[in-house]
């Protein structure tokens, strides 16, 4: 855990400057996930600067809380975040999607430190992290997982596997946060593929299921703390906003990737100057 204060107007504070760094990044370059980053912004928050057991200046210890993000197209808001806290460079900043660049459009982790997973196939991070609770019962370690996953991600079958699997050997530090924004790329989840009743689902399957407001950093905070505790995985239902933040992306499912980069950039210059 970091040693910035936890309380919830500093964890607000910090959301909205990653926020800004996280729109700053994508119009550099005219291209990213502005809808799906902006609406993980306080999840991430939360994580890095009130919960996790982790130490920026050593992204592998050994003995850290593990991370990982499965929504591998949210990776703008993550950059931002281990930006700010020092494990990637201030000057990558400009580099998203670049050719050599760390900071490719999905998290590789072959290139980036600080990441636990590459991800951008969708529906795979629940099943590694599945496996990371598992050897951490084996090797009789305390440290806890947690997974960020879309709703549309949802839609997959092997995280019902993995939920299924976690559930029967009751891997009570496994955290499964659904970033429930109710838009996928091509338009309403509900639309697309219904998954309501969603809690009942995570409840069905064994785990301990919550829903919150994915955009109040003290609920989130208080609810992310709990898990280690019982005997169930957790599943953190995060109702958030498509696009949070920024009153002409929010709830629209074209500015899942750039809709108008020329707009973008008017509306960070903007920024710049207030």
């Amino acid at each position: 855990m970091t040693t910035a204060a936890d309380d919830s107007a500093s964890l607000i504070a910090q959301a909205k400057r990653l926020r800004r760094a996280v729109l700053e990044m994508i119009a550099a370059v005219g291209t990213g996930h502005p809808g799906s980053s902006l609406s993980m912004v306080e999840i991430l928050t939360v994580l890095y600067y009130a919960v996790l057991r982790h130490r920026p200046g050593e992204p592998e210890w050994p003995l850290r809380d593990r991370f990982l993000l499965s929504k591998g197209h949210g990776a703008p808001a993550l950059y931002a975040t281990l930006i700010d806290l020092g494990v990637l460079a201030l000057e990558t900043a400009t580099l998203l999607r670049q050719l050599g660049s760390p900071l490719q459009g999905h998290p590789d982790r072959r290139f980036t430190p600080g990441l636990e997973i590459s991800a951008g196939s969708l529906g795979q991070g629940l099943s590694m992290g599945l496996g990371m609770a598992l050897a951490a019962r084996r090797l009789e370690q305390t440290w806890r997982v947690y997974v960020l996953l879309g709703d549309g991600e949802c839609q997959e079958g092997q995280v019902w596997e993995a939920a299924m699997a976690a559930g029967h050997h009751r891997l009570h530090r496994l955290c499964a946060i659904v970033d429930c924004n109710g838009f996928q790329h091509d338009g309403a989840v509900e639309d697309i593929l219904d998954l309501e009743p969603l809690a009942a689902k995570w409840r069905a399957f064994g785990w301990r299921t919550v829903e919150v407001d994915g955009h109040d950093c003290a609920v989130l905070a208080r609810t992310l703390r709990t898990v280690g505790e019982g005997e169930r995985p957790v599943a953190v239902l995060a109702r958030t906003v498509k696009g949070k933040g920024v009153a002409f992306m929010e709830g629209r499912s074209d500015w899942h990737s750039v809709a108008d980069a020329d707009q973008l950039a008017r509306y960070v210059e903007e920024l710049g100057r207030a």
